[in-house]
């Protein structure tokens, strides 16, 4: 029997479609769909218990991005030939959608909730990340999921001076910005991406065109939630509630921790000690049969120290440390920390210090891409590790999980705008970031710090890179809000707003927003960015107190690069047969040599981190290169004699004939005696036969004619 499909389309201001499908595939998930554009096809499916775990009392939700590869009509690779674990890539994605679900989730509702979104099909001309937030908004419509939706998310970019919606990735290599934006109806929930050094006009313009788009999806999600029937959601009851308790807690606690808020105490862990000794007195004085829901103690008091948080910041316009709104943390920072890395910084901003390594490889160093949808290879890579030390708690090492990955991608993007192009560098480059304290933003501690061991390497980046966390605190009901600068691990959870801008003193290179208020005034938020900006020009000048440009030449250690470019018909003789040739001269000399045909040329790239290594294997790379020139001498080897002549290779790979008449300028009857194999010889190159392309020859044009004999002799 044929499904009862119902379809809703969406069309781009260029004529593209989106469809959005239901009722055909994954009908026993609570809410399924798929999402076409062009012949790319994304299926998301969500499911969500009924009821909540005993004693949950947050949102248990997990979003999965997969691509398949039978989308792109690839095998994967592996020994299993199978798709594994989620790719970075794939991580990402799901890391976007569920910033962006998550808060329209209600507040009290706790139930297990999985949304998987799969690229079943794929489209060169499509990038999918754009459509799974569409996508997995589009399944919570058409269940009866409760959710206060619906989202969309599009990808907005600006190539040559235009925005546009969704670009292909063709399109996209000549976006001067490109940002991930999320939103509902009525405001903005997420923005994440990157910029060639834009104002913040320009990024606030890219938002509100951006969310012009996101306003015609939801409107079409609104519309097939009637169509399927689903406007109606299931009751629900997650929380317990006991409003005695809470009124009693408010009226004995509130006032105390308004108090030892406000003694802006700088140290974490000082300010911990005095709101849980405040905890402890509240449940010392209820006694043991006090009668009350024991579980919610917690959960009601983290709500009222929340709130006398938010109180002090937005009545008084003071900060949990003692800062102005607007004031960043002391900052110090050293390179050259690390006297065996090719470039090293530590960054400290407050209690948040990352310790920030730069490696610089060769071209067999670069990081491979194999995805359904990308495949290539990565010159510049960073990796950001969060160990359990750097807030003090004890957990085991497990390998980067969704928040590292996440945290590294960003300082990544922030990076790479300003690296050298790809045809100047010749590294590959590795940032690795090992954060050893956090208590506020590692990822833009490792933006500067990254920034810092760049420079310390020698990379000549076009300008040093700095980042800020944000946040902002704000009452819709009196109109009141405070943003502040360089925010705190505390004010980041009490906060309404957080979001991180990094950028150069020219303007914004990678920015990532989550905004978790309803209807966030544009000049607001424009506000917000000019604070940040101020931000990260005050980290600027500070770390160029410790280095205020690239240095000047590498570090002893660290490998020379010599770039050299060689006629494509020439590549095999360098590499010889096998391998042969190449393999001998990097054993002789201890240099890396990596060759690749680029633009109808060879190009050598040799390392080393020693200069005379690195020139013996340019000699004799050169030897192998150099074209022989009809006049000029050079010193051969007898390779093999015949008795018209010898054969004598007098550069490396390239035999030529000594006939026997050029050996002297005498007559030569026999060649016995007259040379052995092995002899070095001077000879001089006299001809190219043209239609072979022999070498002819001459030994006696080297020796000095004998004298005529005189009349009287």
């Amino acid at each position: 029997m044929l499904p009862n499909l119902i379809t809703k389309t969406i069309t781009l201001e260029d004529g593209r479609e989106i469809i959005i499908e239901t009722g055909a595939l994954a009908k026993q998930a609570d809410g399924s769909v798929v999402v076409k554009m062009g012949k790319a096809m994304l299926l998301a499916t969500v499911v969500s218990k009924k009821e909540a775990g005993e004693g949950v009392d947050f949102l248990p939700m997990s979003v999965d991005y997969q691509e398949k590869f039978a989308s792109s009509g690839k095998i994967p690779g592996g020994f299993l030939k199978r798709e594994g674990r989620l790719s970075d890539y794939e991580i990402l994605i799901s890391r976007i959608v569920d910033r962006a679900i998550r808060p329209i989730f209600p507040d009290d509702y706790h139930a297990d909730t999985q949304i998987a979104i799969t690229l079943i099909s794929g489209d060169d001309d499509v990038l999918p990340d754009a459509l799974a937030g569409l996508a997995a908004s589009a399944a919570l419509a058409v269940s009866d999921i409760p959710f206060n939706g619906p989202i969309s998310e599009v990808r907005v970019a600006k190539i040559d001076g235009k925005l546009k919606i969704n670009p292909s990735p063709l399109e996209l290599e000549k976006a001067s910005l490109e940002f991930i934006v999320a939103g509902s109806l009525d405001f903005i929930l997420m923005v994440e991406g990157e910029a060639n050094e834009i104002q913040e006009e320009e990024m606030l313009e890219a938002m509100q065109y951006a969310h012009e788009e996101i306003k015609r999806h939801c409107q079409a999600q609104i519309e097939l939630t009637r169509l399927v029937g689903k406007e109606v959601k299931r009751e629900y009851n997650h929380e317990k509630s006991d409003p005695a308790l809470f009124d009693k807690m408010r009226a004995d606690v509130y006032d105390k921790l308004y108090a030892s808020v406000g003694k802006l105490i700088a140290n974490k862990s000082e300010r911990s000690a005095l709101i849980k000794e405040i905890k402890e007195e509240f449940v010392a004085s209820l006694g043991e049969d006090h009668g009350y829901e024991a579980s919610l103690i917690g959960p009601y008091f983290s709500k009222i120290h929340k709130e006398a948080a938010r109180n002090l910041t937005l009545n008084e316009k003071k900060r949990l440390d003692g800062r102005k709104l607007d004031e960043v943390r002391p900052i110090w920072s050293v390179v050259d920390y690390l006297p065996s890395a090719h470039g090293s910084a530590v960054f400290t901003r407050g209690e948040t210090q990352s310790l920030t390594t730069c490696t610089l490889g060769t071209k067999m160093d670069e990081m491979m891409v194999d995805g359904a949808t990308i495949s290539g290879y990565n010159k510049f890579y960073l990796h950001y590790n969060f160990p359990g030390f750097s807030t003090g708690e004890v957990k085991p090492n497990r390998g980067p999980g969704r928040r590292e990955v996440g945290h590294g991608n960003l300082a990544m993007r922030a990076l790479k705008k300003v690296l050298p192009p790809v045809e100047e560098n010749p590294y590959t480059i590795r940032i690795v970031s090992d954060i050893l304290e956090s208590n506020g933003s590692s990822s833009m501690a490792t933006v500067c710090a990254g920034s810092l061991a760049l420079m310390d390497a020698g990379i000549p980046i076009k300008s040093a890179v700095t980042g800020i966390a944000m946040g902002m605190i704000s009452d819709a009901k009196t109109g009141k809000y405070s943003i502040l600068s360089d925010i705190l691990g505390d004010e980041d959870h009490l906060g309404d707003m957080d979001f991180k801008v990094t950028g150069t003193s020219k303007g914004i290179t990678a920015c990532q927003m989550d905004l978790k208020v309803e209807g966030l005034d544009y000049s607001v938020l424009k506000e917000a960015l000019l604070q940040a900006k101020d931000g990260r020009l005050h980290i600027l000048d500070e770390i160029t107190k410790t280095l205020a440009a690239p240095k000047a030449e590498l570090k002893p250690h660290t490998p020379r690069s010599f770039i050299m470019m060689i006629p494509k018909e020439l590549i095999g003789a360098v590499i010889g047969p096998g391998g042969k040739v190449i393999q001998e001269i990097q054993k002789d000399t201890g240099a890396t040599i990596v060759i690749e045909e680029v633009d109808n040329q060879g190009k050598i790239n040799i390392f080393s981190a020693n200069q005379d290594k690195l020139n013996a294997a340019l000699s004799r790379i050169k030897a192998i290169v150099a074209q022989p020139e009809i006049g000029e001498t050079y010193t051969g080897k007898v390779k093999n004699i015949q008795p018209f002549g010898a054969f004598v290779e007098f550069m490396p790979g390239k035999d030529g004939l000594l006939h026997i008449s050029e050996i002297k300028h005498e007559r030569v009857e026999t060649m016995d005696g007259v040379l052995e194999p092995g002899e070095e010889i001077q000879v001089k190159l006299i001809d190219v036969d043209k239609k072979t392309g022999k070498f002819k020859l001459s030994r006696k044009a080297l020796l000095p004619k004998p004298e005529k004999p005189t009349s009287n002799s």
